[in-house]
C-alpha cells in the first residue's frame, strides 16, 4: 500500500522564493469524500490520477498513477467546478525538499508549504517562512479548497484555529 506522511504549514513572507523552482499545475476532484479523495492532476505534459484514503493525523493511504495528458484533460472536464490551480515551487531547506503551493484563481493569496516525511515522528527543521501548522485542518486540504476556495474564507477561518 502507498502511504503519504506529510505536514503542512501556512507560509509567511517571501524568503522561500530565493532559488525556488516553479511548476504550474491544475488539479480537479472526482471525489472529495475524505474517506476516498480521487484527484486528477495535469502538470505540464503529464497527467496523474491519485486516490487518497482517510487521513490519520499526517498519514494516509495514497496511490498515484500516471495517465496520458489527453485523458487527464478529459477527466478534469468531469470535475466540474471542483478544480484548483496553483504554482508549485520546490524549495530546499536544511537538506530537505519542501514544496510551496502558491494558489491562483479563487484561492489566490493562499500559500501553503508541505514536507513529506519517512515516518510520522520524524523531526523537521522548520524554515523561517513556515508559519502556523495546518496539518489535519480539513479546510486547508486541496480537495476542500476546490469546493470552498480561500476567497470564501472569513478572516477568522484564514488562521489555523477555528472549526473545520
Amino acid at each position: 500500500m502507498g502511504l503519504e506522511i506529510e505536514r503542512r504549514f501556512l507560509v509567511t513572507g517571501d524568503a522561500w522564493r530565493a532559488g525556488a523552482e516553479p511548476m504550474e499545475m491544475v488539479q480537479g476532484y472526482l471525489s472529495t469524500d475524505p474517506r476516498r479523495v480521487v484527484r486528477v492532476r495535469l502538470v505540464g505534459g503529464q497527467g496523474f490520477l491519485t486516490v487518497k484514503g482517510l487521513a490519520d493525523g499526517a498519514t494516509r493511504a495514497e496511490f498515484e498513477y500516471e495517465v496520458p495528458a489527453a485523458d487527464a484533460r478529459e477527466l478534469l472536464g468531469l470535475c466540474g467546478p471542483a478544480v484548483v490551480a496553483k504554482t508549485r515551487w520546490t524549495v530546499r531547506h536544511a537538506g530537505c525538499e519542501w514544496v510551496v503551493d502558491e494558489f491562483t484563481g479563487a484561492s489566490r493569496g493562499l500559500v501553503l508549504a508541505e514536507i513529506e516525511l519517512a515516518r510520522p515522528d520524524q523531526a523537521v527543521d522548520l524554515p523561517p517562512w513556515a508559519g502556523p501548522e495546518v496539518t489535519g485542518r480539513a479546510r486547508f486540504a486541496n480537495a476542500s479548497l476546490a469546493e470552498r476556495p480561500w476567497s470564501a474564507f472569513t478572516e477568522a477561518e484564514k488562521g489555523p484555529g477555528g472549526p473545520d
